[in-house]
């Protein structure tokens, strides 16, 4: 499951994917623009920041920005950043692996083989979806949803 922490997260990064000239934006400008608690996403920003995904600009002008295109933001490298593994079992995780302390068999344990299948299949989804790709989405579904209205 998605943590509200990590949702508010791609949400404002895709705010500031948004900002075509890359321009810092303050906290409470993305707060107010996306619906997300400031102080919340103080916190998440900060995470992102150590992360190496986001900068930030003291001062007047100042605020956050993206260090590196949105195209080259995977929703999977925000995931690890700000809730660690992906996989929903220790024993599964590539990058957090711990071994079940119930489990007798790994190699035997048909849950484990389900939970890998699930594994691969949301990371494989989440490791080709960019920040970009989002926003693009985005685009797209406001277009059809202006399309919709007019008929």
């Amino acid at each position: 499951m998605l943590t509200k922490k990590t949702k508010y997260a791609v949400k404002a990064l895709i705010a500031l994917a948004r900002n075509e000239d890359n321009k810092p934006m303050l906290i409470a400008e993305i707060a107010k623009n996306e619906g997300l608690p400031k102080r919340f996403l103080e916190a998440i920003l900060l995470d992102l920041k150590r992360g190496q995904i986001l900068g930030s600009r003291m001062g007047a002008g100042g605020g956050y920005f993206l260090m590196k295109p949105a195209s080259e933001i995977m929703v999977s490298s925000i995931i690890r950043i700000l809730d660690g593994p992906i996989a929903l079992l220790p024993c599964v995780s590539l990058n957090f692996y711990q071994r079940c302390e119930e489990c007798k068999d790994e190699v035997t344990c048909s849950i484990r083989e389900m939970m890998q299948k699930v594994r691969e299949a949301t990371v494989g989804i989440m490791d080709n979806t960019s920040v970009a790709d989002l926003v693009r989405r985005e685009k797209e579904m406001l277009s059809q949803k202006s399309e919709d209205r007019s008929l």
